[in-house]
């Protein structure tokens, strides 16, 4: 059940195991089609979820046969606003609740992704496709322009002409061409892709919390800037948690990756 009491659920919230939320968007009649309300409540629960003491990860997927579809284009055609659609303000800006949320967050592509749902999938940290999943860049067909970070995101992933012929033509990608450039990091049979999701979220949650918030914050602000500034930015903020490490508390670290390192092997 959603978190949203004494409503049609938008967005289901679960707890499937101790340090990880998983989300799922639930309008499947309508491919999960980002509603003016479904992008609120991703908003509102994303920020919900920043004061949870318990969190370390949150895993995003879609209800049915769909990721995403995008922004809901009847919706969309009914407005006399659509500015604010394309470009929301803050409080209707699921890609910014994503992008600036301080625990890790793994998308799980179930399908199609297209345009709006594309940026929403690369708003996160990590990218799992199901072999069903495919992606796709409408923005061109539709009338519109990017506003969410696709035209300047996607170039960098998979490299300029790549990004415009996915751009200029709104043709779709499918799930292994996806991997092959870099958009996702790997495509799993679709029975195993929320259970390989979680067990990536379960690995992430066993890091140390404060290392695993600092080490996503320093690759984010550091991916921002040129990469002399980036290189300089890193070396300032390890010295920086470097005068709070105590000698002691590293060789009870180092200790514990040892043993891990050896209960994989064993399970391997």
């Amino acid at each position: 059940m959603s978190e949203e009491a004494g409503s049609e659920s938008l967005l289901r919230v679960e707890r499937p195991q101790d340090g990880c939320v998983l989300l799922t968007l639930d309008r499947p009649r309508a491919r999960n089609a980002l509603s003016l309300a479904l992008r609120r409540e991703i908003v509102r629960v994303f920020d919900r979820l920043r004061e949870d003491p318990e969190l370390r990860c949150v895993v995003l997927t879609g209800a049915g046969d769909a990721f995403c579809a995008g922004l809901d284009l009847k919706e969309l055609g009914s407005t006399d606003d659509a500015a604010a659609a394309v470009v929301p303000v803050r409080a209707d800006d699921p890609v910014l609740a994503v992008t600036s949320f301080p625990w890790p967050v793994i998308a799980a592509v179930n399908g199609v992704a297209i345009t709006g749902g594309f940026e929403l999938a690369l708003a996160c940290d990590l990218v799992l496709a199901s072999e069903q999943a495919r992606f796709a860049d409408t923005h061109a067909r539709v009338g519109v322009l990017p506003g969410w970070g696709l035209s300047q995101k996607l170039p960098r992933l998979i490299g300029s002409a790549r990004a415009k012929e996915l751009a200029f033509t709104g043709n779709f990608l499918d799930a292994r061409t996806a991997e092959a450039w870099g958009l996702v990091n790997r495509v799993v049979p679709p029975p195993q892709l929320l259970p390989q999701a979680l067990r990536l979220a379960a690995d992430m949650a066993s890091a140390l919390p404060e290392a695993l918030r600092a080490y996503k914050r320093l690759i984010d602000d550091g991916a921002a800037l040129p990469l002399a500034d980036a290189l300089r930015l890193e070396k300032q903020r390890s010295a920086e948690w470097a005068r709070g490490l105590a000698a002691n508390a590293v060789e009870e670290r180092r200790r514990a990756i040892a043993e891990r390192g050896r209960l994989q092997q064993r399970a391997d």
